[in-house]
């Protein structure tokens, strides 16, 4: 009662006073409440429980068990390694399937060989590109076998064919003997792009695993990064590369090179020789200068001159090794690019008509 007293004189003099009247009482009136009252505790935060996790309904767990096991994929095995025989077995197919494939068709199972017989053989014969001349040789042979009655049969006809090709390739074949002499010079020719820098690689790589020592020429001086390339295949074989700058005189690199075979003690040197056209009198020339420069230097040489006919060459390839037999003295043939569809007939006639092997 004496806190309410108070309190009313309070008002009363503020009234009197005229200060804030209204709002001192209130102010007053809550400070007095507050201390009044005592201090409240803030109420602690529950605390959480961890929910258990819904039990997982049973066909769910059914559904689970049942999914089979993946099995591990096996193991990748790593392919066969496929010999040389089988890859060039492989390469040969077409060549085989296009010449050797019609003339099984033609002849085996025939039980009686007539003239009709033989022309459509010796139409076969002359597009497989074994050349006019050779093809009529070949038929008036085997014409001549059946009066004598030597041939009865498709079968025996066919063989008799193969005797006759393998004996007109074997007349003058003769094995390319680098021991004859020290340095044993190769001197490689033909015509642009049949692979001339390609098979001096593949030679160079042959005598070098016969433990031989080669040194390989790099006498085509005119085609762009010709040199490059068989520095390249020099590189592969292991052999070492004699060359000059572009453009230089071919006729430079050759000297250069027998002088380096004598003083290596090399065993083989190659010479490479820019492709020229058979046709070009003044590129006949230049290569003639190459081979009395080599024979000059080292006496007997080149002692092998090879001519690289492509295959699909066709016909052409008489003219080819006709004028190059003339101009550098051809002693070989090697004939490339045989993996396509070239049937390659064309060697037993460059062999036949020009002695060649």
């Amino acid at each position: 009662m004496a806190e309410e007293n108070k309190g009313f004189f309070k008002g009363l003099w503020g009234k009197l006073t005229g200060a804030a009247a209204d709002v001192a009482p209130v102010e007053a009136d809550r400070e007095e409440e507050q201390l009044a009252e005592p201090a409240k505790e803030p109420a602690p935060e529950p605390v959480s429980e961890p929910v258990a996790a819904p039990a997982q309904e049973p066909a769910k767990e059914q559904a689970r068990e049942q999914v089979p096991e993946v099995p591990p994929p096996p193991p990748v095995e790593a392919p066969a390694k496929v010999g040389f025989f089988e890859r060039l077995k492989k390469g040969l197919a077409k060549t085989h399937e296009s010449l050797v494939g019609r003339i099984d068709t033609l002849l085996l199972g025939k039980k009686q060989i007539d003239a009709d017989t033989l022309e459509e053989l010796e139409e076969i014969l002359i597009t497989a590109d074994i050349g006019v001349a050779t093809t009529v040789e070949l038929i008036r042979t085997l014409e001549g076998r059946l009066k004598r009655n030597e041939l009865q049969d498709g079968g025996a006809i066919k063989k008799a064919l193969q005797e006759e090709i393998l004996a007109r390739l074997q007349q003058y074949a003769s094995p390319l003997d680098v021991s004859a002499a020290r340095p044993y010079v190769i001197m490689v020719i033909g015509v642009n792009g049949v692979g001339k820098t390609t098979t001096i690689g593949k030679l160079a790589s042959r005598y070098t695993g016969e433990g031989k020592k080669v040194l390989l020429a790099a006498g085509d001086t005119f085609r762009a990064a010709a040199a490059e390339q068989l520095e390249e295949w020099g590189r592969r074989a292991g052999v070492d590369v004699i060359r000059h700058k572009d453009g230089s005189d071919p006729s430079a690199v050759v000297f250069d090179s027998c002088k380096a075979a004598v003083a290596r003690g090399s065993d083989v040197l190659i010479v490479d020789t820019a492709g020229r056209l058979h046709t070009k009198v003044n590129l006949m020339e230049e290569m003639k200068k190459i081979r009395r420069v080599m024979s000059r230097e080292l006496p007997g040489a080149p002692h092998e001159t090879l001519l690289v006919l492509d295959a699909a060459t066709g016909q052409n390839a008489i003219s080819q090794a006709r004028l190059f037999k003339e101009a550098a003295g051809v002693s070989g043939v090697v004939l490339t690019k045989l993996d396509g569809t070239a049937k390659g007939g064309i060697v037993v006639a460059v062999s036949n008509e020009f002695q060649l092997t």
